[in-house]
């Protein structure tokens, strides 16, 4: 199955994405992580989206189709894949059509106020990318349960780029939301719950497709 986990940031697609991917049996592909370790390897492509999510803008749709592209055709996806942060435009969706099959989307609902709540309070893993925040907080502070690594605050958690990137995802991403309504692929799914809560929803969403 190929899925999309769709919604404004920090509506916890990343932990979805990790119950979906073990669900399903498929692999979890972020465009954000996928930018983030090219830049960390001083990828000059990865370097240049950097300078725009950094920011909290939109990386340009030539560049971050352009990665995608080289992302999907990968052997681990061929199975299937939840995609999560792509596409953010029309333009994208539309590009995306010409690359997969979509069988699913995903559209996890949150309010605002809930949305920069939680990102203020996330912290990462710098070791294994574990993420904590409101709804889990680490057995000891600072340190990772998982791995025992450090936990920090990412450069684009801050009020200030979560308020920019709401602006710009009401502007500029929602309406691939009509979009994919229209194609007959979407599931509106309720942020605000608990995660197990959250997670329950989409399976229903998945094996019955009731939940538009």
């Amino acid at each position: 199955m190929n899925l999309i986990l769709f919604g404004p940031p920090m509506t916890g697609k990343g932990t979805q994405a990790e119950f979906i991917s073990e669900y399903l049996h498929i692999n979890h592909l972020s465009t954000g992580n996928m930018f983030r370790g090219l830049a960390e390897e001083n990828d000059k492509e990865g370097l240049m989206a950097k300078g725009y999510w950094g920011k909290g803008d939109l990386v340009p749709d030539s560049l971050t189709i352009k990665l995608l592209k080289k992302e999907i055709n990968k052997e681990k996806y061929k199975k299937g894949f939840v995609l999560d942060g792509f596409p953010r435009t029309l333009n994208q969706a539309k590009e995306l059509k010409k690359i997969a099959r979509i069988d699913k989307v995903i559209n996890i609902v949150s309010g605002d106020d809930t949305i920069i709540k939680r990102t203020v309070l996330r912290r990462l893993c710098s070791n294994c990318q574990k993420i904590y925040g409101t709804n889990l907080q680490p057995k000891k502070q600072g340190i990772c349960d998982k791995c025992g690594g450090k936990l920090i605050q990412r450069q684009d958690d801050t009020e200030e780029i979560i308020k920019n990137r709401l602006k710009i995802y009401r502007e500029q991403t929602e309406p691939v939301i009509n979009f994919y309504k229209k194609e007959g692929l979407l599931s509106n799914i309720n942020g605000e719950q608990l995660p197990e809560k959250v997670f329950k929803d989409i399976k229903k969403a998945i094996n019955d497709g009731k939940n538009n």
